[in-house]
């Protein structure tokens, strides 16, 4: 049995190769772009720690859950981190054992401490608090005017809030929100580096 063959002549062959070898082109640029796409920026530099012009000294001062005075004066000649936290804030407990790590890595070259911005009564609550997190540094209950937004620290009465005071209780940086370790890290060498403190990068 004798089977036929059909051959295409040879300008048929050309004119079917010539669209496939364009859209093999046209994939190729595609997938070329694409991965140009994928490839990963260059990280960004680290920014700048947003240390403030230091103004007047801030004068304050609570007493702390362990009867103990908290104050411009007990926290003075080292760099001091002050947070502003209460219980109910999910992020106030964040910060706080945030805080916590800071302190294991930096006291007693820095001092830490905690103002809650609650009422009084509210302090079984806030000692369960600093007891479930086991934090290693003092704490207070803020004044009415601090919770209101009326004392030293310039009308601050958010939760989560970060102040750091310099060696002299004037304060040289301040964050508003949730404030990641690194932040906190950045802004005390910046501020330690200021006042002489660490050897200045060259």
């Amino acid at each position: 049995m004798r089977t036929s063959t059909t051959s295409r002549p040879e300008g048929s062959r050309e004119r079917v190769a010539e669209p496939l070898a364009l859209a093999r082109s046209l994939a190729i640029a595609l997938i070329a772009a694409f991965g140009a796409s994928c490839v990963p920026d260059k990280p960004a530099e680290e920014p700048a720690p947003a240390v403030v012009a230091r103004g007047p000294r801030i004068d304050f001062e609570a007493i702390g859950l362990d009867g103990k005075r908290i104050s411009t004066a007990t926290l003075a000649d080292r760099v001091s981190v002050v947070a502003f936290l209460a219980t109910y804030d999910m992020a106030s407990q964040a910060e706080a054992r945030i805080l916590a790590n800071v302190a294991r890595k930096h006291v007693p070259r820095i001092n830490v401490a905690l103002l809650f911005l609650e009422a009084a009564e509210n302090q079984p609550l806030v000692e369960s608090f600093l007891y479930t997190v086991a934090l290693p540094f003092p704490a207070a209950m803020a004044d009415a005017a601090t919770i209101a937004g009326n004392g030293p620290f310039g009308g601050l009465h958010h939760v989560p809030s970060v102040v750091i005071l310099d060696r002299e209780g004037r304060e040289a940086w301040r964050r508003v929100g949730l404030c990641e370790p690194a932040e906190i890290e950045r802004a005390l060498r910046e501020i330690e580096r200021r006042d002489g403190l660490l050897p200045t990068a060259r």
